[in-house]
């Protein structure tokens, strides 16, 4: 052997490189990827906002043989195998399927990832007539680049409850027969002095307001007749009047479905893959488990782009709640039982990372970068500058889940959110690692992250489905396969 051929097996031996995962599958694989992108494209076309993704993976649990925590508890009494989705306030869900080990000397395989998405909220009264227009207030919720959402079409999704107290579900700007809704921006020809401001000031918080009517109402003597020409409306189509807007949830989005990107349709851009496509993954990942020896939970929040606070985020005790129940159902009601429960609990915190991006190189150590295309991300920490606000996993813990990944073939890499002092950013990772449990954060790299429309790589999305479904399997002994 002569010192090259030496050089390179000593090479392949200890070194490692991260591939492109798309030479990394086997033969006729490939067919499985693109069908899994179809499949995902659905699902983002069905759940634009966390209500709305809540419903489909309820459906889709029903349809798996699932049933509610509430219909559990009126039986009195749960078994190994079952199937059993508690619903927190209509945005966050938890699926649960039971091991053969109780849940307090077992602990739990959970994915946890979270359904809502930068987007604009419509404020309490939102409906104003200004010269001939009729606009909607806005709010942004979550992190976002204002001047990405103006000159865009706009869809409104949403619920808002009557007087008497009936809730009216409003889609509005998806259908191709729909109206779309506009945010105006200036012409380059008047914009000279917005042009001097930073890309942070040139478009204002308070100016994203929504263009919804132009056509005044017929009668003389009558004030702001637009808007009351969009108000009699929306009266005729949902019965509501303005009043109620104070006690709706209205979010404003791109209007329009997730579309193939690139001429070989390598890729997906959608609104919402932050943290929706974690969330897919887990939810096929789930269901596709039967009889596991560890009870596998999927797990899926709301409010993680505000801080994960509010009833219905994962600071909240909901998911707390609804494991004490379960333990209380397998006749463990001592107050220690959901500690220990807990402690001996792992979790995959799924939710996405930045990829490198050769337009935008400065931001990225490349060296510890994802890279779009070369699988599922396991991002040690998080946190900003220093680590501050992170979970860290631990070392004993990355190296199991790399072993579940080699053993089943996923194609992974690691990565982390920019350079050391250029940001940041966090996940439900550190709350769940507050209750004693080991977590990491391992989800899908993305392009444009909280842009209106956000880029994935199908390969990176099946990788990460992969990666969700080895890790349940590492506590299940039958699968649906």
């Amino acid at each position: 052997m002569t010192i090259e051929e030496q050089g390179k097996k000593l090479q392949e031996k200890l070194t490692k490189e991260f591939k492109n995962a798309w030479e990394q599958i086997k033969d006729g694989e490939i067919e499985e990827v693109f069908s899994f992108g179809e499949a995902y494209k659905g699902f983002m076309n069905n759940g634009k906002t966390e209500r709305e993704c809540v419903d489909e993976i309820v459906r889709l649990a029903k349809e798996n043989g699932f049933i509610n925590l509430e219909d559990a508890i009126a039986m009195g009494e749960v078994k190994a195998g079952d199937k059993i989705y508690s619903v927190n306030r209509n945005k966050s869900v938890a699926l649960f399927i039971l091991g053969q080990q109780d849940i307090e000397n077992g602990g739990m395989l959970i994915v946890g990832s979270h359904l809502d998405a930068p987007r604009l909220d419509l404020k309490g009264n939102p409906l104003y007539e200004e010269e001939g227009l009729a606009l909607l207030k806005t709010h942004y919720y979550g992190g976002i680049k204002k001047y990405q959402w103006v000159a865009t079409p706009l869809a409104l999704h949403g619920v808002i409850f009557k007087n008497d107290g009936e809730k009216v579900s409003i889609k509005i700007g998806e259908d191709e027969n729909d109206p779309v809704f506009y945010i105006t921006d200036l012409l380059p020809h008047l914009a000279s002095d917005q042009m001097k401001k930073t890309m942070a000031d040139g478009v204002t918080g308070e100016g994203l307001n929504i263009l919804i009517g132009n056509i005044p109402y017929s009668g003389k003597d009558l004030g702001e007749k637009v808007k009351l020409n969009i108000l009699n409306i929306l009266h005729e189509k949902y019965g509501i009047v303005e009043e109620d807007f104070t006690v709706a949830e209205i979010e404003a989005v791109p209007a329009g479905k997730a579309r193939d990107v690139g001429l070989d349709r390598s890729m997906i851009a959608a609104h919402g893959h932050d943290d929706r496509v974690c969330s897919y993954a887990a939810l096929k990942a789930v269901l596709e488990i039967e009889n596991p020896t560890k009870t596998v939970v999927g797990l899926f929040v709301d409010k993680e782009e505000v801080g994960s606070m509010g009833n219905t985020g994962m600071e909240s005790m909901f998911f707390e709640n609804v494991v004490a129940e379960l333990l209380e159902l397998q006749g463990r009601s001592s107050h220690l039982s959901i500690r220990r429960a807990f402690k001996n609990t792992k979790v995959l915190s799924g939710d996405v990372t930045a990829a490198y991006d050769p337009t935008y190189p400065e931001v990225l150590d490349r060296r510890n970068a994802s890279f779009l295309g070369k699988g599922v991300t396991i991002t040690k920490y998080t946190g900003v500058r220093g680590k501050g606000g992170c979970n860290d996993a631990n070392a004993e813990f990355l190296a199991e889940v790399r072993k579940i990944f080699n053993d089943h073939e996923v194609v992974w890499q690691v990565g982390e959110l920019g350079k050391v002092d250029q940001g940041g950013g966090g996940t439900i990772a550190y709350i769940l690692a507050n209750y004693g449990a080991e977590v990491v954060d391992c989800g899908t790299p993305m392009l444009s992250m909280h842009a209106p429309l956000e880029l994935i790589s199908k390969i990176d999305l099946y990788m990460t489905y992969k990666a969700y479904k080895a890790f349940y399997l590492s506590g299940s002994t039958n699968t649906s396969d």
